[in-house]
């Protein structure tokens, strides 16, 4: 069997009992919380007396005893079945299905920006280093790093929406249209005016990040031998920056790209929440204050299978990057 072929089959037989290790420590731990289902369900009649309640919490087995409720959630999920919203009134399957698509284009534009974005900063400050490029990037990089993510999405939202009027303050399509234009063209450029600001926002963050730590990496990188080798073959700073040492900088951003997936996904819910985005983050912030258990769960297992799968996809561009990497 080739090496990399027994490498993923290795890695994909991992995954599995990671997602199931994670899944019923968020079953065990979210059951800890006060407040069920039942309680917002009998809330919404007006009023409801302690017998109701209880009717209620037995009819949707919340009665049950914690271990006879968890061997029941992992055997529907060992089947793929994520459970139903009693709350939703619909599948959590169906509901985790309408708004990933939403998530993931916030969540893939913004990283897509930040990783471009950053890169090429990073470079940009390492090959003008200590110069004054090198300090206004630096400076500008700390600056948004420290600065919360929903200030900057409420500032952006003020200066573009409210003070100019370019660009949509919140939702992802127009209500009524887009605008007048019609067909999938005028709905894809409805889609992307709305996503600028949480995309930007979400990403300015990232963008400093990877500024910050591809310039740390290109620093290390340009002090290395092969580097002044290829110096003094006479090659210019554009080329040692870009062909020799831009690729081997690459790693540690890639790296913490695919760490920071999991972290991104737990930024879109304040993203999505400020500019009221109709994706994962919105959907558990209401599952939160619903106290909505099963949608809850199928979120974070949900999630918990992006990251691992993310972290699978980052050991293989690593060796697309370093060739010296073996699959083992």
């Amino acid at each position: 069997m080739p090496p990399f072929l027994a490498f993923l089959i290795r890695r994909v037989l991992q995954i599995v009992p990671v997602v199931i290790a994670i899944a019923a420590l968020n079953f065990l731990l979210l059951s800890l919380a006060p407040g069920d289902a039942a309680d917002i369900i009998t809330a919404g009649y007006g009023g409801a007396s302690v017998e109701e309640v209880n009717a209620v919490r037995h009819a949707l087995g919340l009665d049950q005893p914690l271990y006879i409720r968890f061997l029941a959630y992992m055997s529907h999920l060992l089947t793929f079945d994520l459970g139903y919203s009693h709350v939703q009134g619909a599948t959590v399957l169906s509901l985790v299905a309408a708004r990933i698509p939403a998530t993931l284009l916030l969540m893939m534009s913004a990283l897509g920006i930040a990783i471009v974005l950053g890169i090429a900063l990073g470079i940009v400050a390492a090959m003008r280093h200590r110069s004054w490029i090198d300090h206004t990037l630096t400076v500008v990089s700390l600056l948004i790093y420290a600065t919360p993510q929903f200030w900057l999405g409420l500032m952006l939202i003020v200066l573009f929406s409210v003070q100019f009027g370019l660009l949509p303050s919140g939702g992802m399509t127009t209500i009524g249209g887009a605008g007048g234009v019609h067909g999938w063209f005028g709905g894809t450029v409805d889609v992307l005016r709305h996503l600028i600001l949480p995309a930007t926002t979400l990403a300015l963050f990232y963008v400093a990040t990877y500024t910050r730590l591809m310039r740390s990496s290109m620093l290390e990188i340009l002090d290395l031998d092969y580097i002044t080798a290829a110096r003094a073959r006479g090659a210019s700073e554009r080329q040692i920056g870009s062909r020799h040492a831009a690729r081997n900088a690459l790693l540690p951003v890639v790296t913490l790209a695919g760490v920071q997936i999991g972290h991104a996904l737990g930024g879109s819910i304040l993203i999505e929440t400020v500019f009221g985005w109709p994706g994962l983050g919105r959907l558990v912030f209401d599952a939160l204050l619903q106290r909505d258990l099963p949608t809850l769960l199928g979120v974070l297992f949900v999630s918990s299978v992006m990251v691992v799968v993310a972290s699978l996809v980052v050991d293989i561009v690593h060796g697309l990057l370093d060739p010296r990497i073996v699959y083992r």
